[in-house]
């Protein structure tokens, strides 16, 4: 993105653990791991799905809290840059050059900390294309095997792989989605280009259903998750007979708990989580592997990895009372 979404977010220094090593499980465990996903996936009446930045890792967009996640990558600098700091306080000779340095970090530090990694924070979304992970959770979606899908990312990816706004939400917010401001429209359109801003603020655009001012849809930290979003996340959560998490650390709440809401649960992710102890089966492997390989259980051919399903650019709530322009 033009400004990056991690370089927006405000300072926030609390953002718990970060960078825990991976681990894979061995072609056997992650065999016999598979054959149980394809039974539980195939008994399955109400599935919902779950992702976190782990998806998005193969598409180039790294992830948050990875041994090379923007978090970590943060923390490292931010120790670095301590520890330098230190070595020229204990250099009476360089006080001068310290006070400097201090001066210069305590401006830089009312930013928010990812600018320490300029690379990672700046990582333009926009060139990002749906993996095969995406892909494969839009065509379970239309073939109506997932009734819903919960998603921490803001890339837009799922939408760009063509999955219908009406079963799935972003509960953080989209980098390219708006929404309209009027109760009554709530209308959300979703672009090409990065909409910029961060906490609902103008866009400059007006809705071309009633006229009035577009939003965008980022959350900062502080922000409180769409409501209506987050209900119905609850909702599908407590109906689920099995949920997958795919490529979410399951640390950032109140999404993190969500899975827990279910009969039972599935995670797939290399590094530990805090809901590790309560899943029904944990496959460490690579997301695009597992539903690679979930898909040929299911009988789907190879076509699914080339298909992708139109994407819908305009979506209004269910319920909203919309004033067309005239």
């Amino acid at each position: 993105m033009s400004a990056g979404y991690a370089s927006r977010l405000s300072a926030y220094p609390n953002k718990g653990v970060v960078g825990l090593p991976e681990s894979f499980d061995s072609k056997r465990q992650r065999d016999l791991k598979l054959k149980k996903l394809s039974e539980l996936v195939l008994a399955s009446q109400h599935l919902v799905v779950v992702t976190g930045a782990g998806i998005s890792t193969s598409a180039g967009i790294p992830d948050f809290r990875g041994p090379e996640g923007i978090w970590t990558v943060e923390k490292k600098a931010r120790k670095t840059k301590l520890q330098n700091r230190k070595r020229k306080h204990s250099d009476s000779m360089q006080d001068k050059k310290l006070e400097s340095s201090d001066k210069k970090y305590t401006q830089n530090s009312r930013r928010t900390d990812t600018m320490l990694d300029s690379d990672c924070a700046s990582m333009d979304f926009s060139k990002a294309q749906p993996t095969l992970t995406h892909k494969a959770l839009t065509r379970l979606a239309i073939d109506g095997k997932i009734k819903y899908l919960i998603t921490q990312n803001v890339d837009g990816l799922h939408r760009r792989a063509g999955l219908m706004r009406n079963i799935h939400c972003s509960l953080h917010g989209c980098a390219f989605t708006e929404r309209c401001k009027n109760p009554d429209c709530l209308a959300e359109f979703f672009r090409d280009f990065d909409i910029g801003g961060m906490s609902f603020q103008p866009t400059g655009r007006s809705c071309s259903l009633c006229s009035q001012q577009l939003l965008d849809t980022l959350l900062d930290w502080e922000d409180a998750l769409p409501e209506a979003d987050f209900e119905r996340a609850e909702a599908e959560c407590d109906k689920a007979d099995l949920v997958i998490c795919l490529g979410t650390s399951l640390r950032i709440e109140p999404v993190g708990s969500l899975p827990l809401r279910a009969r039972k649960f599935i995670i797939v992710n290399l590094q530990v989580t805090p809901k590790d102890e309560h899943a029904a089966l944990i496959i460490k492997a690579p997301v695009d592997l597992v539903m690679e390989h979930l898909m040929s259980s299911l009988g789907f051919d190879d076509s699914w990895k080339d298909t992708v399903a139109p994407v819908e650019r305009v979506w209004t709530p269910q319920g909203a009372k919309k004033r067309q322009k005239t």
